[in-house]
């Protein structure tokens, strides 16, 4: 089994107003990448613990504060899936993928929790994204809801964000999708019903994708366990393996 190492951060920085902290493995370059996204409200730092998972299997990881939250200044905009795209070019910059001209494109999945689940879902296309991992992912209802309601508490731009959530339905989404999704998500989640996950799994196509509820827990049980974060990155793993053969 293995275990989160101790690793700090390759580097902390800032790239267009967006800071980051990135983690790169011995091997260079290296296999493939994981784009860490969080939730409204939170940042970065609170998902360094995968982060380390993702380094101890020798990948690469990203994570990074949303505008509006942690050390990026706000407000939160219409550039959401723009941002996560260019912290993916980032990534592979970084990590050492041939990209365009070059040869076969470092793979990356995209990692995301709440609303980062719904994110690693509507920016998986303009990510190239090999995979998605979405746990407890809220929904684009949801979320104009909470904007009207001003239930957030990060700097936001409300009619932009409004706009790109009315623009981007997670079940459209999910039935577009081309690359295998895994779904993960608590049956006791008190912020994001369970029901949500169901209907977005009944729109995938892609024969890896997969949802797995558990009983019990909460909205961010999912997030720190470490027993579940092992299968995402199995799951992740496989995904980007296929790709790499899929490009060779």
């Amino acid at each position: 089994m293995r275990t989160a190492t101790e690793a700090l951060p390759t580097e902390i920085a800032e790239r267009d107003g967006l800071v980051y902290s990135l983690w790169l493995p011995d091997r260079h370059p290296a296999p493939g990448g994981v784009v860490i996204l969080h939730g409204a409200g939170s940042c970065k730092e609170s998902h360094h613990d995968y982060a380390r998972v993702v380094l101890g299997a020798g990948l690469a990881a990203i994570a990074f504060d949303q505008r509006g939250h942690g050390a990026s200044p706000g407000p939160m905009d219409g550039r959401v899936l723009d941002d996560i795209a260019a912290m993916a070019a980032l990534l592979r910059e970084r990590a050492g993928g041939a990209g365009a001209g070059g040869g076969a494109e470092l793979p990356i999945a995209l990692r995301g929790s709440s609303m980062g689940g719904y994110f690693a879902i509507a920016a998986a296309p303009v990510a190239r994204a090999a995979a998605v991992v979405a746990i407890c992912p809220a929904s684009a209802e949801g979320m104009r809801r909470g904007l009207s309601a001003e239930r957030f508490e990060f700097a936001r731009d409300v009619p932009a964000l409004d706009a790109l959530f009315a623009a981007h339905d997670e079940t459209e989404l999910a039935e577009s999708l081309d690359v295998p999704v895994l779904l993960l998500h608590a049956e006791g989640d008190e912020v994001v019903p369970v029901q949500l996950s169901r209907e977005l799994a009944a729109h995938l196509h892609h024969p890896r994708s997969r949802l797995i509820t558990l009983p019990g827990g909460h909205h961010r049980s999912i997030q720190h366990d470490h027993e579940l974060q092992a299968v995402s990155l199995r799951f992740i793993e496989q995904s980007l393996a296929a790709r790499g053969a899929a490009s060779a």
